[in-house]
């Protein structure tokens, strides 16, 4: 063993970054909904024609953030990006260690 192969580098496209305005810190540990199917989710402008960035599975557990009764909604998931993804590919989580009880006062770090 001579040394060390490294791979050719190369330079990320413009849009491979996030957005801070994306990024929710810290990210959620409680959940309010989970997808049902697998979905594109957007930074911004789904309905506008934007690029998708990305694809949640089946499953994924997120916060639904705001909702205007449109196609689409804004969420945030387990890794603290917000975006905009189909609606209709929601379920409602059940109360439970899920989501966390509105009567109750938040928890004080």
């Amino acid at each position: 063993m001579k040394g060390v192969d490294r791979p050719e580098a190369f330079i990320l496209p413009e849009n491979s970054m996030v957005p801070d305005r994306n990024l929710v810190s810290p990210a959620p540990d409680q959940f309010t909904h989970e997808l049902i199917r697998s979905q594109l989710f957007y930074l911004h402008g789904a309905l506008q024609g934007a690029q998708p960035i990305g694809e949640f599975p089946a499953g994924t557990k997120v916060v639904l953030m705001t909702h205007d009764g449109g196609d689409y909604c804004r969420v945030v998931d387990q890794r603290g990006l917000y975006v905009e993804t189909e609606y209709a590919g929601l379920k409602k989580l059940q109360r439970g260690a899920e989501e966390p009880d509105p009567s109750l006062p938040l928890a004080e770090d």
